[in-house]
């Protein structure tokens, strides 16, 4: 660990709740401050888990920042926010930080209802500039005078969407200040004395005073002049310190500078704050997990971790009981892809969540990671589906929002065979609602041309991987969680299924659960509660949301009394198309009593996810409340109702 206090009679930090606190402690002890940041960081995390190698490296930056800009009032957007927890710390929130990411604690994300200091909620990356334009245009037309300052880093730099923004924010020259903190790729020379001299002037009030004063005085001479003259300005100065491509999109550059350095720091920020022209951006060089040994020598810098040992470094991971369901997909797939040369894989910016550097490492050449660029990773997959290739855009259920578009115009209505791996999907655990895939079953499944499923176990997730290897004539997509499955023997390979045929799993002849997904481990649960008070009931997985296995829905209808459908996903999904289905073919005009249990109209909040689905009411104890409740209603008999400790936030639609 390399994290080094100097000596002090008080620690720094304890004097510090507010940035406006921060603001009045010298200069000269912000170095010691910023160690104490650091040190509280490491402590929060080892006890929490969370992102920690982003937080780490932007402390120095962090610091600067509140130092520096007047915040709240001065807007600072955290992009993704992934290094969010020291400035956490910072803005009134320590002695709430080490409840991080736990159920009813702070978020791991910034969020707007959580502090006037959060001006807007992140956790997708590559929204920052966007957002920061916005504000900065509402303040001109509200005649305020604050500055807005966008913190993004450079992966989140391949989103379209931040290249988008810095085009309209240099076009309409707005007063707005980008710092792009650059962890990771080169895009200008590195850092050093020189060419923080050379930031430190060529932001000062001075340069850009002249700066601005020789282009007035150029428009003076003919056209052909003045853009001569200006070429020459740009030509020499970018010698000296590179950003032409951002200068050419209307900003001003400044940099690059050793972003853990404050004599650097805060001279060029307070010069930026000050300028009065448009656009800006700053160029901060960062070391990812910086002042912390075991993070700094790790390959991912202690991205995201669990619970660790703060002076070895070691994670306390539990022994996992079952291979992950993104392990399964991996490995499915990799072994389709022994036997089919043409599948490739895809990846956005994901290659370990989503189980695609297993596939890299033995297929270096058929595996693609398009950075954090999820629209063109689908256009991208569609393209090579045009060619014959066999495309698996692996991407997570939340973030495949964001190319929706893509799925519908490039994919769906060319009826081209991409196959969507949809990792992630319903709730999430610690990273809360921004991260849940809530919502795919209702996006993907009012598209035409669609296959959908949704594996049930491990097994089932094998099978379905074969299943998409051998759709060849229209799109697929496949849904799974995060997490351990269920430790069910796998079978050596995967097997084609029907498309579109559920299967039963237990048969009864009073109530009938049509679940989709694995909530059926719930429904197994809930038929055996049910069994106490006397009720058989039959649990049928149904596999797809599209094609329905008609058969299946029409059989479970006519024979049951009750037919409750159980889903992860949000109103408008799987429950959504069976009571279509039912209504279009007379069957709700019988004596049928239908349910269908989705997850309530709200954004629940991070916690584990077992407590997740209590609150949803996507349990077992739910799903038998449920089925007992409407049992009730058709026979007028009282039965006891099964109920946790805190009840759901709705059982059913």
């Amino acid at each position: 660990m390399n994290v080094a206090l100097q000596p002090s009679r008080t620690p720094l930090l304890d004097r510090v709740k507010t940035p406006e606190d921060l603001r009045k402690i010298n200069e000269a002890e912000l170095t010691q401050l910023a160690a104490e940041l650091r040190q509280e960081t490491i402590d929060v995390v080892s006890i929490t888990g969370g992102h920690l190698g982003a937080g780490l490296g932007v402390i120095e930056l962090t610091v600067a920042l509140h130092y520096v800009f007047d915040t709240p009032r001065d807007r600072l957007i955290w992009d993704v926010s992934h290094q969010a927890y020291p400035h956490k710390i910072l803005t009134g929130r320590r002695g709430q930080i080490r409840t991080l990411r736990q159920p009813g604690g702070l978020s791991g994300f910034t969020r707007r209802v959580e502090s006037e200091y959060d001006p807007f909620g992140a956790a997708h990356s590559s929204t920052s500039i966007s957002a920061g334009l916005g504000m900065a245009i509402a303040r001109d037309f509200q005649g305020d005078s604050n500055r807005v300052i966008c913190v993004i880093g450079d992966g989140a730099m391949s989103a379209g969407m931040a290249y988008e923004a810095i085009n309209n924010a240099g076009s309409l020259n707005a007063r707005l200040i980008v710092v792009l903190n650059d962890n990771n790729m080169s895009i200008a020379p590195p850092t050093g004395a020189m060419s923080a001299y050379l930031a430190r002037i060529t932001s000062s009030r001075s340069y850009l005073f002249w700066r601005n004063w020789a282009k007035r005085f150029a428009k003076c001479f003919p056209k052909r002049w003045e853009r001569r003259m200006a070429r020459f300005e740009e030509y020499a100065r970018h010698l000296w310190q590179g950003g032409v491509w951002f200068e050419e999109l209307g900003f001003y550059y400044v940099g690059p500078i050793d972003g853990h350095d404050l004599h650097q720091l805060l001279p060029v920020l307070r010069n930026v704050r000050d300028a009065a022209q448009g656009p800006i951006l700053v160029h901060v060089v960062t070391k990812k997990g910086k002042g912390y040994g075991p993070a700094e020598s790790s390959a991912d810098k202690y991205h995201g971790v669990a619970k660790f040992n703060v002076l070895t470094g070691a994670q306390v991971k539990s022994e996992p009981k079952a291979p992950t369901y993104t392990r399964v997909f991996a490995d499915s797939l990799i072994a389709e892809a022994r036997k089919d040369e043409k599948i490739v894989a895809i990846t956005a910016a994901m290659p370990d969540g989503t189980g695609l550097d297993r596939f890299a490492k033995e297929f270096p050449k058929r595996c693609f990671d398009v950075g954090i660029a999820e629209q063109h990773a689908v256009t991208f997959a569609a393209g090579l589906a045009c060619e014959g290739m066999k495309p698996f855009a692996a991407i997570y259920s939340t973030f495949l929002q964001r190319a929706y578009d893509q799925v519908v115009h490039d994919v769906a209505i060319q009826k081209l065979p991409v196959r969507f791996a949809l990792d992630r999907a319903g709730l999430v655990g610690a990273d809360g609602p921004t991260h849940a895939g809530s919502f795919d079953l209702a996006y993907l499944g009012c598209l035409p041309n669609f296959v959908i499923m949704a594996a049930a176990d491990e097994s089932e997730l094998r099978h379905m991987v074969a299943t998409q290897a051998a759709i060849d004539d229209r799109p697929s997509a496949l849904r799974y969680p995060r997490g351990e499955g269920t430790g069910l023997e796998l079978p050596a390979e995967g097997t084609i299924l029907p498309i579109g045929q559920g299967r039963i799993m237990r048969e009864g002849t009073s109530v009938a659960i049509l679940s989709l997904g694995t909530r059926l481990a719930e429904a197994l649960n809930a038929a055996e509660q049910l069994a106490g008070f006397g009720v058989a009931t039959t649990i049928a997985d149904a596999r797809y949301l599209k094609p329905l296995d008609w058969k299946l829905i029409r059989d479970l209808a006519r024979e049951h009394e009750v037919l409750i459908t159980v889903e992860e996903g949000a109103i408008g999904g799987f429950g959504s198309h069976v009571l279509q289905f039912l209504t279009e073919a007379g069957l709700l005009e019988t004596r049928l009593k239908v349910r269908a249990m989705v997850l309530p109209d709200v954004f629940i909040d991070h916690g584990h996810p077992h407590q997740m689905y209590e609150r949803a009411g996507l349990n077992a104890a739910s799903i038998t409340k449920t089925a007992l409740a409407v049992l009730g209603d058709a026979h007028r008999m009282r039965y006891r109702v099964v109920s946790g400790s805190e009840g759901p936030l709705r059982h059913s639609i």
